[in-house]
């Protein structure tokens, strides 16, 4: 598979990346829609007019007219060069109604190979098809249409997909060029304004929106001369000379890239994780995590919960933080960090934050052999079990804080 260049072959985002385009997009954007609900009226006649006039130059001539005030001006080079004996045509995909405008030129039917059928395939302008399912059938059912005289020629799309238009050709699948012989090449180029042509996440229904939101989008055409298989030549060896003759028609790349790496490339994109620089540390991850929970990227407050979490490690930084922003003291939150501990409170936060499955009241820190942390015996009045906590309460405390100074080299003087 050929993967380079192939982000380029297709626009993930709608608005452009300068600042002074997007300016422009958020200063056009009231006139957009007004025009977007103009064109939706408008729409509905031009679509009433199709459907009601018969397949005619007549038809065919008002419909293009009606379609340049929606904003869809299609413009062909060198006419003449369309071949009226040929039964398919082959084209490059770049938007969803490549077909339909295509259609305003000369007559021609585009078999629907996927995605909706009934009344949303016939109003989209696809020739629905009732044969079997499978490529195979669908080949036989096409093969025995061009064979048939008195039908429209076939346009099809052998990359199976769209791209912008602007890097290089999907790989063509093989299937159309074995239905009749000779074949004559279409090169489409779609402009258009400050918008990109069109995005992955879009259904056609979005994209036509889009379309009638930006001032124009013009369709050029170029009709390459008719090309016959030669003799020995594969089908899969003619499909590939086609695609260089179009590719080199229209200055881009004819690459191997099919429609299924598209979609892989297109779900790597989706589910790709967010950007990190090189070098980072447990530190600066740590201090990212803090600052998502927080919403804030304050850099004292997170140097100081850093300074916590160097004497507190088991409580979770976001915890610390929180109330970093309350105390605003190093000192004072160490104090109502042990606090909670001996009131069990944390517990819940440290289950379900620290992969150690328990709260630091069952095992919070490794403490000296001398810190009185346990009552010799449980007091016989509410003052002496009252004295017994308080006792270890400042036993934790002095641990903390003798940990603290001797980390940070504090004289006791300057603890505060």
């Amino acid at each position: 598979m050929e993967s380079r260049g192939i982000q380029d072959m297709f626009d993930f985002r709608r608005f452009p990346k300068d600042g002074l385009l997007l300016l422009l997009v958020l200063l056009y954007a009231p006139v957009g829609v007004c025009l977007m609900l103009l064109r939706i009226f408008i729409g509905v006649h031009v679509f009433l007019v199709s459907c009601a006039l018969p397949e005619s130059f007549i038809r065919r001539f008002l419909v293009r007219i009606m379609c340049s005030v929606l904003g869809m001006h299609v413009r062909q080079k060198d006419p003449l060069s369309r071949d009226k004996n040929t039964k398919l045509y082959i084209c490059n995909h770049v938007t969803e109604f490549d077909h339909n405008l295509l259609n305003l030129l000369t007559p021609c039917s585009t078999p629907q190979t996927g995605g909706s059928t009934g009344f949303v395939c016939w109003a989209r302008g696809f020739m629905e098809m009732h044969s079997a399912p499978g490529q195979t059938a669908l080949a036989d059912t096409l093969q025995r249409y061009c064979s048939t005289d008195g039908t429209p020629a076939l346009l099809l799309f052998p990359e199976e997909d769209t791209t912008n238009g602007r890097a290089g050709l999907l790989k063509f699948s093989s299937w159309p060029f074995s239905l009749t012989d000779p074949i004559q090449p279409v090169a489409l180029r779609v402009t258009r304004p400050l918008l990109a042509l069109s995005t992955p996440d879009s259904s056609w229904l979005m994209e036509l929106l889009w379309t009638f939101f930006v001032p124009c989008t013009v369709y050029h055409v170029s009709w390459l001369p008719p090309v016959s298989r030669q003799e020995g030549e594969s089908v899969q060896e003619f499909a590939s000379r086609i695609q260089e003759l179009l590719a080199r028609e229209l200055g881009v790349a004819a690459t191997q890239v099919t429609k299924s790496d598209k979609a892989e490339h297109i779900k790597r994109y989706r589910h790709r994780p967010p950007q990190t620089s090189t070098g980072v540390g447990p530190g600066s991850i740590a201090r990212g995590f803090m600052a998502q929970n927080l919403g804030t990227e304050e850099p004292r407050i997170i140097r100081m919960a850093q300074q916590v979490k160097d004497v507190l490690p088991h409580v979770p930084l976001n915890v610390i933080a929180r109330d970093l922003v309350k105390t605003n003291c190093v000192d004072t939150t160490i104090t109502n960090l042990l606090e909670l501990s001996e009131d069990s409170a944390l517990e819940a936060s440290v289950a379900g934050a620290s992969s150690f499955g328990s709260s630091l009241n069952s095992s919070p820190f490794s403490y000296e052999p001398t810190a009185k942390l346990v009552a010799k015996s449980f007091g016989k009045s509410p003052t002496d079990r009252h004295m017994s906590l308080q006792e270890r309460k400042d036993a934790l405390y002095n641990y903390a804080r003798s940990r603290y100074i001797e980390k940070y080299g504090l004289d006791k003087e300057d603890e505060h």
